[in-house]
């Protein structure tokens, strides 16, 4: 079973490290992106399995990203969970309504963070990995 890769899209520099570092140490690979244009372009090139998305970023804002991930037929599979600090009761609904799986609002505990991760990733492989 091949590792699963997950892009993470944020703009601080200091939480797109920290989260890759947690990532990695759960046996996960992980490629990072920091703006819109950038996000798009490597989801197309590497097709990730998930996508850790924060909502503030330059170019666009993070349901930006979504509505254009969705609209492209090869990239609208890709599960997506939202990471970030807005207020979750205003921006919870609206990124799930938009195709996110899940919303986390930071700062997130670890256990609940890779509980997410890997229940969202469970949900969208094939029932053998799930075991």
């Amino acid at each position: 079973m091949s590792r699963k890769t997950i892009l993470i899209v944020d703009d601080d520099p200091y939480v797109r490290q920290g989260t890759r570092l947690r990532l990695r140490a759960s046996g996960f690979e992980t490629l990072m992106a920091a703006d819109v244009v950038t996000t798009l372009s490597k989801a197309e090139r590497h097709l990730p399995d998930l996508i850790l998305l924060d909502l503030g970023l330059p170019g666009g804002d993070g349901y930006v990203v979504i509505d254009k991930l969705k609209a492209n037929p090869s990239l609208a599979g890709i599960p997506i969970i939202v990471v970030s600090g807005r207020d979750i009761r205003a921006n919870q609904p609206r990124a799930i309504a938009a195709g996110a799986r899940a919303f986390l609002q930071k700062p997130v505990d670890n256990a609940e963070f890779l509980s997410v991760i890997r229940h969202t990733l469970g949900a969208s492989t094939p029932s053998a990995e799930q075991c």
